[in-house]
């Protein structure tokens, strides 16, 4: 019984080593212009959360529209689409347990001035439309915008050493 519990609870911490959710995240160029990149990222390494993919670049604006096709029908839509292709940006894939979740309460919510402390948008926006980054607002999102702006070679596995000392379980993992 004791023997068959603990191959349970070996197989259950696992399973939470293991998990890997992935989400897609956006350095906007307001961001990019204004060198909060490094702190930006810095924010979901202290975290715990893995960086698989980055990239620097000029978005163009079909690859803009494309991303944002479901804000098409908006009165700030070419606006948008001039502001996303204006500078460079930083794509980014992020991997670890509910990363999407996670990510969006470290961006913090669109209005910067509704924004707590401590968020992205809440220590370094003042409003919404130049809002330093964008998160996808869920797997399937984040999947979706991830392989938008990265092919699969681009994305990198791999495990850092300190995973067993960031995920409660993971140094009992057998």
């Amino acid at each position: 019984m004791i023997c068959t519990l603990l191959s349970l609870f070996s197989l259950f911490l696992r399973k939470i080593c293991d998990h890997e959710e992935r989400t897609f995240l956006l350095i906007k160029p307001d961001a990019v212009q204004r060198g909060l990149v490094g702190q930006i990222i810095k924010k979901f390494e202290q975290k715990g959360f893995k960086l698989i993919g980055m990239k620097f670049m000029l978005a163009s604006k079909e690859l803009v529209k494309n991303h944002y096709s479901y804000l098409s029908n908006e009165p700030f839509f070419p606006g948008l689409l001039k502001y996303m292709s204006s500078g460079p940006v930083v794509p980014m894939v992020w991997e670890g347990p509910n990363v999407v979740k996670n990510a969006r309460i470290i961006i913090g919510i669109t209005n910067p001035e509704d924004c707590i402390p401590g968020t992205i948008r809440g220590d370094f926006s003042i409003q919404t439309g130049p809002n330093l980054i964008h998160g996808a607002d869920g797997v399937e999102e984040a999947n979706k915008e991830m392989y938008l702006w990265f092919t699969q070679k681009e994305l990198i596995s791999w495990k850092p050493a300190i995973t067993t000392w960031v995920y409660e379980g993971c140094i009992l993992k057998v």
